[in-house]
């Protein structure tokens, strides 16, 4: 049985930001800043209270009789109260013998083509470990892009206007982009797992480290570059985030509307119409507020049972990432346009530079992992290298034929001035005979 390590992570995360956020909170009140101290205790208070939802609606305390359970999540210590549970359980797992188990049948990766299915047996106690850690998992992608990612940008955002780094708002900083890069990898754990659910997916240690560097360049560089655009026009940022907003909000909604699929009925046989309509409306918000930071990795699929699309579409990255790539060079560009005088001592270019780098780093590291460290990746039909192969191949391919073109228009119009040119030239050459012959006749 393995160590809930995920749990302690998402526990630890989980604690140090809301005690850093009531510490740094209580220091704007004591500076007179009420503004800066409502929106840090917002940004803290509300993922706290998604998160105490989503341990309850995981495990389906609701629907059971276990006050002191309901009454910790109200204090919220929910999640201090379900990592006490996990290690309990973990501890107790080898000394008692489980007289229930149950058998799961998984498949290996494929192996020169073939692919074994395996059969495994599952006491309570892993089961039970199963849920907790797939609860926490969840649990920390929502606090991740609905708490700690706004905190961070509103913490960037007063240090650049303050023009100042306490050392409490820059640990704090710290634990926000931690937590931010932590739900991102979790994110693309479970986007993994849920898609290839039949096989037996191990996660290597590589693939972890390759995912962080992946996560914490574009999320490091995505957020500054709102808050360098934020401190120069305020307004403007607004109309950036509301066409962000709608636009990964509604897709979900739109392609469910266009498959003309029936509305989905089987998310929680407890919840009603309205419950399931409020459930998938919060799931895509949590996709919307991914994919405003970084690439989510997964398609949501209002349809499916699994509320997530298991094709490997190719296309989403390719179209994500060289069009945030736009929009954030477009924003640099914008403040290094409209900067004011709170960046004089700072060398504009350089860090335009350092920011767009710093994205095709992060893009780096992306196509590093799906091409050597994705577990699953025996299974794809195309590798990254045989696609930009081909993507290479198509490129020249189309610059050959339109040299082809070029040289054959030229050609076809070399000719064509050329048989324009010959008539003239006969004409002028006829002309003195005519002439000629003209004072000939005169003479006569």
């Amino acid at each position: 049985m393995k160590f809930p390590a995920s749990v302690l992570a998402s526990v630890f995360l989980f604690v140090a930001e809301t005690t850093a956020a009531l510490y740094l909170s209580s220091t704007y009140r004591s500076g007179g800043d009420r503004m800066w101290q409502a929106l840090t205790l917002l940004f803290s208070l509300l993922p706290c209270a998604l998160v105490q939802l989503t341990l309850l609606f995981v495990h389906r305390d609701l629907s059971r009789d276990r006050p002191l359970v309901l009454l910790l999540h109200l204090l919220q210590l929910g999640p201090l109260f379900r990592c006490f549970e996990v290690f309990c359980i973990y501890f107790q797992s080898g000394h008692n013998e489980e007289p229930y188990v149950s058998i799961t049948k998984k498949r290996q990766m494929p192996k020169n083509g073939f692919s074994e299915e395996i059969e495994k047996e599952v006491g309570q106690a892993e089961g039970k470990l199963f849920t907790h850690r797939s609860a926490f998992s969840r649990a920390s992608v929502i606090q991740a892009f609905l708490g700690s990612a706004p905190q961070l940008t509103l913490q960037l955002y007063i240090s650049i206007i303050q023009q100042e780094v306490t050392v409490g708002r820059s640990l704090f900083m710290t634990i926000s982009l931690l937590s931010i890069v932590y739900g991102a990898l979790r994110c693309n754990i479970l986007a993994i797992k849920i898609k290839y659910d039949e096989y037996e997916v191990n996660v290597k240690p590589l693939a972890y480290v390759c995912i962080f560097l992946w996560r914490s360049f574009e999320i490091a560089t995505r957020v500054t570059v709102l808050v360098l655009f934020t401190s120069v026009m305020k307004i403007w940022v607004v109309v950036i985030v509301l066409i962000n907003f709608f636009s990964f909000f509604l897709y979900p909604w739109i392609l469910f509307w266009l498959s003309g699929s029936p509305f989905p009925e089987n998310i929680e046989k407890a919840l009603s119409r309205v419950g399931t309509t409020i459930v998938l409306c919060f799931l895509t918000l949590l996709y919307t507020g991914i994919n405003m930071f970084c690439w989510s990795a997964v398609q949501l699929k209002i349809d499916s049972p699994d509320l997530i699309s298991k094709s490997q579409n190719w296309y989403q990255p390719l179209l994500y990432y060289p069009l945030r790539f736009i929009e954030n060079a477009i924003l640099l560009l914008l403040w290094y346009l409209f900067k004011t005088d709170i960046y004089m001592y700072v060398c504009a270019p350089l860090l335009i530079l350092q920011l767009l780098v710093g994205y095709c780093t992060a893009i780096l590291f992306m196509l590093v992992f799906y091409q050597f460290f994705h577990p699953c990746k025996k299974l794809f039909s195309t590798s990254v290298s045989e696609g930009f192969q081909k993507w290479l191949s198509c490129f020249c391919w189309a610059c050959r034929r339109q040299k082809s073109c070029e040289s054959v228009g030229n050609r076809d119009l070399k000719s064509s001035r050329e048989k324009e040119e010959t008539p003239s030239s006969s004409r002028i050459s006829t002309e003195p005979s005519q002439l000629l012959n003209a004072d000939e006749l005169c003479s006569a």
